[in-house]
């Protein structure tokens, strides 16, 4: 696979695209995902799967309707995907 610049509802920077799992990069900035690797897991349910993290003692840092960033137990940040239809 290769690196192609993101469509626009993705954000700004690259993207692989196709099947099997995805690698993304951006400029580095100033959020939690921007000073570590950030993996994201793919949910069919953002709304319920931000109040899973929060059942479960993680932190919501960002929350959004197609991408959201949370922390776990452990303060390990990590993002989560909204499945496309």
């Amino acid at each position: 696979m290769e690196l192609e610049g993101r469509e626009e509802s993705e954000g700004e920077g690259w993207q692989t695209h196709g099947g099997g799992p995805a690698l993304g990069l951006h400029q580095r900035g100033t959020g939690p995902g921007d000073r570590v690797s950030l993996p994201y897991f793919s949910v069919p349910d953002m709304d319920w799967a931000l109040q899973r993290v929060r059942e479960l003692g993680g932190e919501v840092i960002h929350p959004g309707e197609r991408w959201s960033v949370c922390r776990d137990t452990e303060g390990s940040p990590f993002g989560l995907a909204l499945d496309p239809v």
